[in-house]
Order: structure tokens, then C-alpha cells, then sequence
């Protein structure tokens, strides 16, 4: 009788979500392959024949990261103010980057020298980015926002990006009020600007 496989799709679905955990928890400085698969309780080569190698593993966190914020994304749902539904967008945005500042890190940041995002990790984005490309396109062909629309929506997710970072490293305030209203000043004098 020929033994049971173990790599099964549920252990590399397992390894997946403790590596995202882990992540979160020790950072990018204590992440390693041996420490997911302590914390999966499995062992590294069982880690590395899933995924192949560390930057393989990272890769699928990266991945995993842009599946989950298009997930959040998700659950907007359009309104007849076109503007507030496309600022709404960074308000998932927003709360997506302070509840997983680490995977926001790998995401946008790429802080691991062993992994170079190529074509296909920048195509994990995409979904994204038609996400927001649409919402940017609902308020152009309203003329709400003029311009490109996808322009439009780079210069939009790159201010977020950066407020998300100011805000993880603590340069966008002392308190909560502050905080909001500068991520607010910034949205609204930049889609004001396009207008």
C-alpha cells in the first residue's frame, strides 16, 4: 500500500497562514523558514518542498497580502457619491496597512533582499489596481475627477502608501484626530486638485 502523501494542499494552505502570522508577529528581521515551520509544526524541508525556498515562501505571502486587501476591498459597495466611494477605497486601504503593517511592508516596500518581485508578483496587484482603476473611472466618466484614469489612480495609491508609512513610523501624529485629518487633508486636496 503506497504511503499517504503528506505535501497536501491543506499543509501548504496551513504553512501559508502561519507564515503570514509569523511574519506578523516577529517581523521581517525574525522571519525565517525555520521558525514557520516550527510554528506550523512541520518540518523545513516539508517548508521548502512546498514552496522551494525562502524567497518562494515570501513570494506567496506577497501574494497573499494582495488577496487579502482586494478581499477587503470587496466589501465596498457603490453609492451614488462617486468621490466618497473612491475615498472610501483608502479608508480600506488605511485600515488594511495599520492592521498588517508588516505585510503592507512586503507588499510595497519589498524589505527582503532575497526576494525581487518579477512580472507575475507584480501582476499579484492587478486585481488591485483595477479595483481602484474602476472606482477612479466612475468619477471621471461622471466628471468628478479629470484625467487618465489610471494616472490617476497611481498618484492615488502612491499618497496612500506614503501616508500608510508616515502613520507605521509615527511621523503623521501624536494622536488619533491628527492622524485623521492629515490622511483626510491629503485624499481631499489631491482629488480637489483633479477636479
Amino acid at each position: 500500500m503506497p504511503r499517504a502523501k503528506q505535501r497536501t494542499p491543506e499543509l501548504r494552505d496551513h504553512v501559508l497562514n502561519v507564515a503570514v502570522a509569523t511574519l506578523a508577529h516577529d517581523g521581517i528581521t525574525g522571519f525565517t523558514t525555520r521558525r514557520v515551520a516550527q510554528q506550523a509544526q512541520t518540518s523545513t524541508p516539508a517548508v521548502y518542498e512546498l514552496f522551494g525556498d525562502k524567497a518562494g515562501l515570501v513570494r506567496e505571502i506577497f501574494f497573499e497580502g494582495f488577496r487579502l486587501l482586494r478581499r477587503h476591498l470587496d466589501q465596498l459597495r457603490e453609492s451614488s457619491d462617486r468621490r466618497a466611494d473612491l475615498t472610501g477605497v483608502f479608508e480600506v486601504f488605511r485600515r488594511f496597512a495599520r492592521e498588517n503593517p508588516v505585510l503592507a511592508e512586503l507588499m510595497f516596500s519589498r524589505p527582503f533582499a532575497d526576494f525581487d518581485p518579477g512580472p507575475a508578483e507584480r501582476m499579484a496587484g492587478d486585481a488591485v489596481r483595477e479595483f481602484i482603476v474602476a472606482r477612479v473611472g466612475r468619477c471621471t466618466a461622471a466628471g468628478v475627477l479629470r484625467g487618465a484614469d489610471t494616472d490617476i489612480a497611481h498618484v492615488l495609491v502612491a499618497l496612500a502608501q506614503g501616508l500608510a508609512a508616515q502613520e507605521g513610523a509615527g511621523w503623521l501624529g501624536t494622536s488619533p484626530e491628527s492622524r485623521d485629518r492629515r490622511w483626510a487633508l491629503a485624499i481631499q486636496a489631491v482629488l480637489d486638485g483633479l477636479t
